[in-house]
């Protein structure tokens, strides 16, 4: 197989280093190796989440870590509030309402994100019975970011909600300072900002939210059932057997992670973002999202007309060796995403940037590939 530039919404591309780790050897995971392998994630996890809370690492798609959070808070009767602007904020609400709560849903127009005047409103009218805000960050499917995340804090705050983040196609390529925001719940998974494999979702729980669980022990589910995690993390283990390599590999990522600084990744990716909102921009490409809510670390642009999205995306793969994504659900053959996430860098934008100019000319669709190019030039410059 031919390595493919992989500029999808997750799994992204893997470092090389990351992926050697894996290839070290097995270890009994109830023994003092595994305990400090374990260990060094959580607290390199802490740094990265900007966290003091405690950190569970399920081997999971970061949707496991979703459940997870859900799951363990959400009770029969339960009112959670869920902005709604996409196909995973859609997914939590029926996933409350399969746990058995009443998902109290803030809707926006797929594009968009609901602003907080009218989460506000919709708060004031259940405000006696919210248990929980449960946000997702950034909407995958539409390439949307919700930019409120403070003042959304602050409402789950004056509420006594227990304020949840769903973090998972963003960690690390946003800012997102957990304590800071007062998040109760934070859920990434592996293989989006952090460039590991996929396979290891990370989430972070509050003492609030530790304490509740203690007084009010969850469902007798099995394996995602919180409490049974700490119990085991007491001694430095999981309760179930870990994936280990995928642990090795998320201990390497979450150390080049830390070499680079965390203010250094999160520039890095903005500057990225830019340069293909630029460089696209100027072959008359339109961005999904509107602009004050736009993603950077996925990029949603809606395809010209007479472009067709299987033929599109096949010539990109098979041509060009560059992968980006569909559009799924409403957005179904009428958006292609990017990945601008993990290690992404000057060499993946223009890459891929010429590469969607190309295959778009010999689709039909007219357009500058040194125009899309000189764009994305001068935004990187400020790249070191």
């Amino acid at each position: 197989m031919r390595r493919k530039l992989v500029m999808i919404p997750g799994p992204t591309n893997v470092p090389d280093r990351v992926m050697q780790a894996m290839l070290k050897p097995i270890i009994n995971h109830r023994s003092p190796a595994f305990t400090q392998l374990y260990n060094g994630i959580k607290e390199k996890c802490q740094k990265v989440f900007l966290t003091k809370s405690d950190i569970i690492v399920f081997t999971a798609s970061g949707s496991g870590g979703v459940e997870a959070a859900i799951t363990n808070i959400v009770r029969p009767g339960d009112k959670v509030l869920v902005p709604v602007f996409g196909e995973f904020g859609q997914r939590v609400a029926e996933q409350v309402e399969a746990a058995g709560g009443r998902a109290v849903v803030a809707e926006a127009p797929l594009g968009d994100a609901p602003r907080m005047d009218k989460i506000k409103a919709i708060a004031e009218a259940h405000k006696d019975g919210i248990k929980a805000i449960f946000i997702v960050y950034n909407e995958t499917s539409t390439g949307v970011t919700f930019r409120w995340l403070r003042d959304l804090g602050k409402l789950a705050s004056d509420l006594g909600a227990f304020y949840i983040v769903d973090a998972i196609s963003i960690l690390g390529g946003d800012e997102l300072p957990v304590d800071e925001l007062g998040v109760d719940i934070c859920i990434t998974g592996s293989q989006k900002c952090l460039a590991a494999p996929p396979g290891v979702a990370i989430v972070s729980v509050s003492d609030r939210v530790k304490r509740y669980l203690e007084s009010n022990p969850p469902p007798p589910r099995h394996y995602f059932n919180m409490p049974r995690y700490f119990k085991y993390a007491e001694r430095g283990e999981t309760p179930f057997t870990p994936a280990l390599p995928l642990f090795y590999a998320l201990d390497e990522a979450l150390n080049i992670v830390l070499e680079e600084g965390l203010e250094n990744r999160i520039r890095r990716h903005k500057i990225c973002a830019e340069a293909f909102y630029r460089a696209l921009s100027a072959i008359n490409l339109k961005p999904t999202a509107k602009e004050d809510v736009r993603s950077n670390t996925v990029l949603a642009f809606n395809y010209p007309q007479g472009i067709e999205d299987g033929k599109f995306r096949k010539l990109l793969d098979e041509k060009f060796d560059v992968l980006v994504a569909g559009g799924f659900g409403e957005f179904k053959g009428k958006v292609f995403r990017i990945g601008c996430m993990g290690e992404v860098n000057t060499s993946h934008v223009l890459t891929t940037v010429t590469a969607v100019s190309a295959a778009l000319n010999q689709l039909g669709y007219q357009n500058s590939t040194a125009a899309a190019v000189d764009e994305a030039l001068k935004v990187l410059s400020q790249l070191k």
